[in-house]
């Protein structure tokens, strides 16, 4: 059985009168897909022009497998150097700061040697674990009180600094394109990359973006449906990436605090926010903290947010006060 989420609404979204449009493709190493209402003032080949130079300017700007990109450009760059900084880099690391400083540091934007280190990044690594040595090495690289941005907006790389946005930037993503879309006049739609979803508007119905919630594919919860009008979401899991060795699972999500993978991570943790990029990093930060700080950090935050955490009866949830405001009764 599905429970069904329903977010507070002040104003009624304007019924469209256009044709459904679904458009999808492959970027940043997943998929991607945007269904709309064609408000038919715009020709087709407009938006989905919009939609590919939006996913490339991410991509051009903060992708760390792109050795041309602006971030890969600054993580290779000498020791006291300054870089100017486009707007939308500027956007993203502005929110990981801040996320990073409000979490102490359990999201960090700062990762990026760690990441690579544990093969989760663009570098091919061979079957062994890094040494103690290793790891503490590229952990010494990690702090997000060591980002320096002067008055000019430009950014400093004091020596070794790996950025790394992958717990933001597709969340980003998401944001930009809505943005974009709305630009051009579309006034319902439903955009997904990675798994990271946000819908605005309703369809013509006046029914709005119904979209399931993301767990662990093992859990047998019942599932929650959320209605995504002017709402983003996002999941961050263990199951997304992951390897075995000797006997043990290493997740994608590093603990920037250690340097390393987090230690029996929750199977999923959800959290609505009418920001994609901000839900993101904030997934990413109480999956770091765990369920207990987690929970406590998203209420602190009054974030809505779901922790599916493994037990030894199965699973157990954990949701926030906001989370559980949205939930329908009826």
């Amino acid at each position: 059985m599905n429970r069904v989420l329903v977010p507070q609404i002040t104003v009624a979204p304007e019924r469209p009168t256009g044709s459904p449009l679904s458009l999808r493709g492959e970027t940043m190493g997943t998929t991607w897909s945007v269904n709309l209402i064609d408000p038919g003032t715009v020709p087709r080949h407009e938006i989905e022009a919009l939609i590919a130079a939006r996913l490339q300017q991410v991509i051009d700007e903060m992708s760390t497998w792109e050795h041309g990109s602006v971030l890969s450009r600054f993580n290779v760059a000498e020791a006291g150097s300054w870089h100017a900084l486009p707007e939308a880099f500027a956007t993203v690391l502005a929110c990981a700061l801040e996320v990073a400083k409000a979490s102490d540091g359990a999201f960090d934007p700062t990762v990026g040697g760690a990441v690579d280190l544990w093969g989760f990044g663009p570098r091919v690594v061979n079957e062994a674990l890094p040494s103690p040595a290793e790891s503490a090495a590229a952990a010494a690289t990690i702090g997000w009180r060591r980002v320096s941005i002067d008055a000019l907006g430009r950014l400093q790389q004091p020596g070794g600094l790996r950025l790394d946005f992958s717990g933001i930037a597709k969340g980003f993503a998401v944001d930009h394109l809505a943005a974009g879309l709305k630009d051009l006049g579309v006034i319902s739609a439903l955009i997904e990359i990675g798994g990271e979803l946000y819908g605005f508007g309703v369809k013509q119905d006046a029914k709005p973006w119904w979209v399931e919630l993301e767990s662990a594919p093992e859990t047998d919860l019942d599932r929650f449906v959320v209605a995504a009008c002017d709402l983003a979401l996002a999941t961050s899991g263990d199951w997304r990436r992951r390897f075995r060795h000797a006997g043990a699972w290493y997740g994608h999500t590093l603990d920037p605090r250690t340097g390393r993978p987090v230690f029996d991570p929750a199977a999923s943790v959800t959290v609505l926010h009418k920001s994609c990029m901000r839900a993101d990093a904030e997934a990413t930060a109480i999956t770091v903290l765990g369920v207990e700080a987690g929970l406590a950090y998203a209420e602190r935050r009054s974030l809505a947010a779901v922790i599916v955490a493994r037990s030894a009866d199965g699973y157990d949830e954990h949701m926030t006060s906001a989370f559980a405001a949205m939930l329908d009764d009826e």
